[in-house]
């Protein structure tokens, strides 16, 4: 397997130069985030690759930089809300996804990640939406060599309080969305922290959907104990607090709840060889350029230890640390 990350923490830094400190590191490929141009100077938007722009000759740079650092792009990524209440941002966030799915292509990228998205509507009426805009979608991508991947991220409150964001957070949804989009170049990115926290077993979920797992998330979750007593399972605090999430917070690979050769070995056992990509939201290592590097550094080093392990070992994914 590669080790890669999400390039978006670094947003801010030049393509150039962070291929060539990733590569310093030993990174060995990058996850580049494709974004919406801002509407608003604090509106989040990782543009490593403009794919609204993207001309030919962009196109070949950008892959004549990734190789000559040895590295590969595993995959482009624009993790929006396809379903959005606003109907104008929906239309914006699908026309630009298939902007990325064009860059991608372009690239010679074979893979672009986003969410499905969520508003307030009963689940069969998300299902039916998410239904039919993925399929279109998915024949589109098709036509152009390039394959669609859905995060399991809930995105908890972000459109509403008290529902997720994200229609893809479960075993039963996503057997669900396949049903409605039985694509073969329809799957998943899938990412083990997100299971955690909700009690799913990522184990047996990566075993369950191995032939639709796209792409694999590197990222850990810990367990705050007394944020859980004092807040809750549902964390919708008053005011500030010292917990990111109340009761769990997510971590580099190894900092957290999450056997790392556990998950190794099952994706080795669903047939999936190719990148895991760190996705750096470690409250620990943000706030600067020298933070984040430090944190995908110490990612980067506990994933190379544990390829570096056989991992035919038998263990559960999640260590026993007293959760």
């Amino acid at each position: 397997m590669k080790i890669g990350f999400l390039t978006a923490c670094l947003g801010q830094m030049p393509l150039d130069e962070l291929a060539e400190w990733a590569a310093e590191q030993g990174f060995e490929a990058l996850e580049l985030p494709a974004w919406r141009p801002p509407q608003r100077p604090k509106d989040y938007a990782p543009r490593h690759v403009k794919a609204e722009r993207l001309k030919s000759s962009d196109a070949a740079r950008i892959r004549e930089l990734i190789a000559s650092h040895g590295m590969v792009i595993s995959s482009l990524a624009f993790y929006e809300n396809n379903l959005h209440p606003d109907r104008r941002k929906r239309d914006a966030n699908r026309a630009h996804l298939r902007k990325v799915v064009d860059a991608a292509a372009s690239l010679g990228v074979d893979r672009v990640g986003t969410f499905v998205g969520g508003r307030a509507l009963r689940a069969a009426a998300a299902l039916r939406e998410a239904g039919q805009f993925f399929r279109e979608l998915c024949a589109y991508a098709a036509d152009r060599g390039v394959r669609i991947m859905i995060e399991n991220c809930p995105m908890e409150n972000w459109v509403q309080f008290g529902i997720p964001g994200n229609f893809a957070y479960s075993p039963e949804l996503w057997e669900a969305l396949f049903n409605e989009v039985p694509d073969e170049n329809f799957g998943l990115n899938m990412d083990p922290s997100h299971l955690h926290w909700l009690g799913i077993d990522p184990i047996q979920a990566t075993r369950d959907f191995g032939s639709r797992i796209f792409h694999a998330h590197a990222k850990d979750t810990e367990i705050l104990h007394e944020g859980r007593q004092r807040f809750g399972v549902l964390a919708e605090q008053l005011g500030d607090n010292p917990w990111a999430s109340g009761w769990w917070r997510y971590r580099m690979p190894g900092r957290g709840a999450i056997d790392w050769a556990a998950f190794v070995r099952v994706l080795n056992e669903v047939g999936y060889d190719d990148v895991l990509s760190i996705e750096h939201e470690d409250p620990e290592f943000e706030g600067s350029e020298e933070k984040v590097r430090a944190g995908l550094r110490l990612g980067l080093e506990h994933l190379q230890s544990v390829l570096a392990e056989p991992v035919a070992r038998v263990a559960g994914l999640v260590v026993d640390r007293g959760l």
